[in-house]
């Protein structure tokens, strides 16, 4: 009989609860579809941000598109006929070491310039010079070439490539009210985008030659950028389905087409 007692029990101890089985089912459940509501809440959130990139994209180029006509063009026109000028003008070209890059070098290349600006606004063109600074040379820095403009401007020409390639050159012309003053830059020809006037309340007045070597910097990142992305498009084009960008090419985003690996 104790037996029997002892056998009964066990079973009923070890008898599991069928509401407390439920319970743990329905956890599992909504854990399973809380995980699915989440994936689906990320693809409609990636969904979302690719369609305000787009329409950003869009945006910015018809932005481009408006800034780049006829004001920009004439810009870029003037400009290059003044650096043609000056290199027919000059009587060499010399080519610097990067010790040779100096705010010495920079500050000659500044006296330069408006020695001759006082010079011909006194009408003095005839005038005997030294000969050390009646000569005009061009200065070139890596991609960077440094020309002395007519009117006490001083001009930095930047030449820009990609895999050896050579690709746009960009325009910048610094200019200052006298020799002690500071430089500030009156035209260039960089991309609307780019942070130029950022580059030059950072730098210009504090460290001239600072920001002529970010501004070259910048530019050529940016066509790197701007190349990679090509390229890119060239080589794996026919399995990218979506490829959106950013105008400075900082922001990439891309989307394969499914296709079996």
């Amino acid at each position: 009989m104790d037996s029997d007692t002892d056998e009964s029990g066990r079973r009923k101890g070890g008898r599991r609860n069928p509401f407390k089985q439920l319970e743990q089912l329905r956890a599992r459940a909504d854990a399973v579809t809380d995980g699915i509501n989440f994936a689906r809440e990320d693809d409609r959130s990636l969904e979302a941000s690719r369609e305000r990139l787009s329409k950003v994209l869009k945006r910015y180029e018809d932005l481009k598109d408006r800034l780049s006509r006829d004001s920009d063009k004439m810009i870029y026109e003037r400009l290059l006929k003044d650096f043609e000028a000056a290199r027919v003008a000059q009587s060499e070209e010399i080519l610097l070491e990067a010790e040779q890059w100096n705010d010495g070098l920079l500050a000659t290349i500044r006296e330069r310039v408006h020695m001759e600006a006082d010079r011909k606004a006194m009408g003095q063109t005839g005038m005997p010079l030294d000969p050390h600074f009646n000569e005009k040379p061009s200065y070139r820095i890596g991609n960077k070439v440094l020309f002395c403009l007519e009117g006490s401007r001083i001009g930095i020409q930047y030449e820009t490539s990609f895999a050896g390639e050579p690709c746009e050159t960009f325009h910048c012309v610094l200019e200052s009210k006298s020799f002690l003053e500071k430089l500030t830059v009156i035209e260039h020809t960089i991309p609307f985008f780019l942070p130029i006037r950022e580059a030059e309340n950072d730098f210009l007045s504090s460290n001239a030659m600072k920001f002529i070597d970010y501004v070259g910097a910048l530019l050529q990142s940016y066509v790197d950028r701007r190349e990679q992305v090509r390229l890119i498009k060239e080589l794996y084009g026919n399995q990218i389905g979506e490829l959106f960008h950013s105008l400075t090419y900082n922001l990439i985003e891309f989307v394969l087409d499914d296709f079996d690996w």
